[in-house]
């Protein structure tokens, strides 16, 4: 591929594991989101998660192709998607689960912040200004992501703000997030 031609080996494989880092997330993102649609009840907020985990999937399905596609064209081989993924992490630390439809969207929030914010920290790492572009612009859209799902938590009734911090960073990762024991504006309300 044009796009890499001057890189020296050393620089490709950099740039190999790095996107290779990028696909795993992908591939997690799309795991999780077939899981919890399958949690979903058929409530209006199950149907709304539904709806917004879907076009966030399709997304991601996107992106996988894009960076299965730059991995190839750098020389490398893209990684294979697993059948399962762990998410103990996330759940752990209380920011989501996929025993109900609120708790599946909180869980679906961090997971894009994660991955707004991982993309972020990469693009200092690439070699390539085209995939420096490429995972910055990925970025974007995880972060709409983030911001599309918060939205939606308003429309159903959790009053939080849309953009809760003007930065999205690993270090203002925890004023995206949203903690299932949060007390205030935790239920829609009747």
């Amino acid at each position: 591929m044009a796009t890499f031609q001057g890189m020296s080996d050393a620089d490709k494989l950099n740039d190999i594991k790095i996107l290779n880092r990028a696909l795993f997330f992908e591939f997690r993102g799309i795991w999780a989101y077939r899981v919890a649609a399958g949690k979903l009840s058929t409530s209006e907020v199950g149907k709304v998660v539904g709806e917004l985990a879907s076009q966030n999937r399709g997304d991601h399905e996107k992106h996988q192709d894009l960076l299965k596609e730059a991995i190839s064209g750098l020389g490398g081989t893209p990684i294979q998607m697993e059948n399962n993924y762990d998410l103990s992490s996330f759940i752990g630390r209380g920011e989501g689960n996929v025993d109900s439809d609120v708790n599946i969207a909180k869980l679906a929030l961090a997971l894009e912040v994660a991955a707004a914010s991982g993309y972020v920290a990469d693009t200092t790492q690439l070699k390539s200004p085209y995939l420096v572009e490429l995972e910055a612009g990925i970025a974007c859209v995880e972060a709409i992501h983030a911001a599309r799902i918060r939205a939606a938590f308003n429309a159903l009734g959790i009053r939080i703000p849309v953009v809760p911090n003007a930065v999205m960073s690993k270090s203002s990762r925890d004023d995206w997030v949203m903690k299932i024991d949060a007390e205030a504006g935790a239920h829609p309300s009747p």
